[in-house]
């Protein structure tokens, strides 16, 4: 491998470890909504020069997941709790859809790999770390929507599910200080029984509940956490 290759390999492993990392701090909140990104500080946080970190930062744009300012400076998104409504409104059609799809179309192989994405998640939500937890439940749902065999409303969904993740988050953190997180793995268990049945109604209706029960408890956690510093998209309103 000749000097220039090895330079270009290093300098993209460089990026992506800076996108990487960054991105799993934003979506674990340890870079909370709202909050400052240096891209000198960062920099020197992974020992490497700005262009890397550059080049994380408009990745994470391209995920939503930072906003570049007027001034040209980086901000982690906030969370726009304003359009909330209609994103559960989307996450529902889209979660209902590709669950029907799934309990129609599904084939053995596709229950495997269901099967198998719900016990990643069982181990994940076992071991406790919000970010696993966030990303075996994607990976879960994503196994049901490729087994409904459109990739157009599976590649819509992907984006809802990405989007959502830092909301699921709070929401895995209301489940566990209010003892109610073996819900979770409840509901997905029924969705995969439905599933494998060909019931095709009862995975609608499952699919529905499982978004109107991250709605509800996530809705519950903004009230009791009205005075939070996390920083939230939209004007104030009265109470």
């Amino acid at each position: 491998m000749d000097g220039d290759t090895e330079t270009r390999r290093l300098k993209g492993t460089g990026a992506r470890f800076a996108y990487e990392t960054l991105r799993d701090e934003i979506l674990s909140l340890a870079l909370s909504p709202g909050q400052l990104l240096d891209e000198t500080t960062f920099a020197e946080r992974f020992a490497m020069s700005r262009s890397p970190v550059r080049e994380a930062f408009i990745r994470l744009a391209g995920d939503g997941l930072v906003v570049t300012l007027a001034n040209r400076s980086t901000i982690v998104a906030p969370i726009d709790v304003q359009s909330f409504p209609k994103y559960v409104e989307a996450l529902d059609i889209a979660q209902r859809m590709n669950t029907r799809l799934a309990a129609e179309l599904r084939t053995e192989d596709d229950l495997l790999r269901i099967a198998r994405a719900q016990a990643a998640f069982e181990t994940a939500v076992k071991g406790g770390n919000h970010l696993n937890m966030s990303e075996a439940n994607k990976q879960f749902h994503m196994a049901i929507a490729v087994a409904g065999r459109n990739p157009y409303l599976s590649g819509f969904y992907e984006r809802l599910l990405d989007q959502g993740r830092r909301m699921l988050h709070l929401h895995f953190d209301y489940l566990e200080r209010t003892h109610d997180g073996i819900l979770l793995t409840e509901e997905h268990a029924a969705m995969l029984d439905a599933i494998r049945a060909r019931d095709v109604e009862r995975a609608d209706a499952l699919a529905h509940s499982h978004t109107c029960q991250f709605r509800d408890n996530f809705l519950r956690f903004l009230q009791e956490n009205h005075g939070s510093t996390i920083a939230l998209g939209g004007p104030a309103r009265p109470l």
